[in-house]
């Protein structure tokens, strides 16, 4: 079952479009979700350039119009509607051959009653690239419709190959006018706070390790050991592994499928031991005792998970005190070892050693 499936952990959206729909999606199966949009869309609607670009698309008459996105797609035509060149704009769109930076542009292409010629399977501008050189572009007149920032060495090398083309701009992306949401979240993937961060773009990815870079958290190292990283697709996560930082992705490049990609991951990490004939599994803010989840404060969950990754050993209490989310002193340790025990209904799972410290009570192998 979903629900709860993802009960005890912390998962970020970085997303703008459709965030809430992810976050709920998120939340229905348990998790905590934090919602910081590493970057905002900005439509250019009434902008010059667009308007500038559609009237020399019109006027070009090109053979190739490239759809790269089903959301700029749709804009581009309702922003030719409102200057009234919709017409003139769909006519030149069935005269040419249509060509999708896969099935979401495509859907937006169908539903303006058009249809495309040929859809990259990987959803990748180099495939789109690579068919293109391959067929021929030298003479041909070519309209690529941008996503968010330009085509650059897309166009180029169109244009090297002998094409014409024009660069229609429908919307860019931007860092969120308001940074502080994603600073935070940085800084609690640096810390140790979250379990997964989802990202739905490439840019959101740029955006999201430059404010790390200029906030100085190590969410590398946090993503390396700790949080899991988890992308949309190939093209989305290109940025993150050009830094060598690994990631986990669904075959299918949904949304729907990046949930159930972080849904069946995240509870393969957890760690699962059997204590005081109980069966714990330790989670990111939470344990789940024989299925049952406790949330636990803090201090007591950092406790828990020193004692978990050194399973039946004694820890010490200036070992514990070193996990404490604030540091402190073994008076500290005690406190939080037994608010613990009362958030774990009973004294059985942890022992105490004394003069030594602290150790689980882990049940002996058949």
């Amino acid at each position: 079952m979903i629900e709860g499936a993802l009960a005890g952990f912390t998962v970020a959206v970085t997303a703008e479009r459709r965030r809430n729909e992810m976050a709920a999606l998120l939340e229905r199966r348990g998790a905590r979700v934090i919602s910081a949009p590493a970057i905002t869309i900005i439509p250019l609607i009434d902008d010059d350039a667009l308007h500038a670009a559609t009237a020399a698309c019109i006027g070009l008459e090109p053979h190739l119009v490239i759809a790269t996105t089903g959301f700029g797609f749709r804009g581009w035509l309702e922003a030719a509607e409102g200057w009234g060149l919709g017409d003139s704009l769909r006519d030149v769109l069935r005269s040419a051959k249509i060509i999708a930076r896969g099935p979401k542009p495509c859907g937006a292409i169908r539903a303006a009653g058009l249809t495309e010629e040929w859809a990259a399977k990987t959803e990748a501008s180099e495939e789109v690239l690579e068919r293109l050189l391959s067929d021929g572009v030298a003479g041909l007149r070519i309209v690529v419709q941008e996503h968010g920032e330009p085509q650059t060495e897309f166009v180029k090398a169109l244009r090297t190959a002998g094409a014409a083309v024009v660069e229609v701009p429908v919307y860019r992306w931007a860092m969120p006018p308001d940074v502080a949401p994603v600073r935070r979240l940085v800084e609690q993937v640096a810390a140790g706070q979250i379990d997964a961060v989802t990202f739905t773009s490439a840019p959101a990815v740029k955006a999201f390790m430059q404010i790390a870079e200029d906030a100085k958290a190590d969410v590398a190292g946090a993503f390396a050991c700790r949080t899991l990283a988890a992308c949309v697709g190939p093209v989305t996560a290109a940025p993150l592994v050009e830094r060598d930082i690994p990631v986990v992705m669904p075959e299918r490049y949904r949304l729907g499928a990046l949930i159930k990609t972080v849904t069946d991951e995240l509870p393969r990490r957890a760690v699962r031991l059997n204590v005081a004939e109980s069966v714990l599994e330790v989670r990111g803010h939470a344990v789940l005792i024989d299925g049952v989840t406790h949330a636990l404060a803090p201090a007591a969950m950092a406790i828990l998970s020193a004692l978990a990754r050194r399973p039946g050993a004694v820890v010490s209490k200036d070992q514990l005190a070193a996990a404490l989310p604030r540091g402190n002193d073994g008076h500290a340790v005690d406190v939080a070892v037994a608010r613990l025990r009362a958030a774990l209904g009973s004294g059985k799972h942890i022992e105490t050693v004394i003069k030594r410290g602290y150790r689980l009570r882990i049940d002996e192998a058949a």
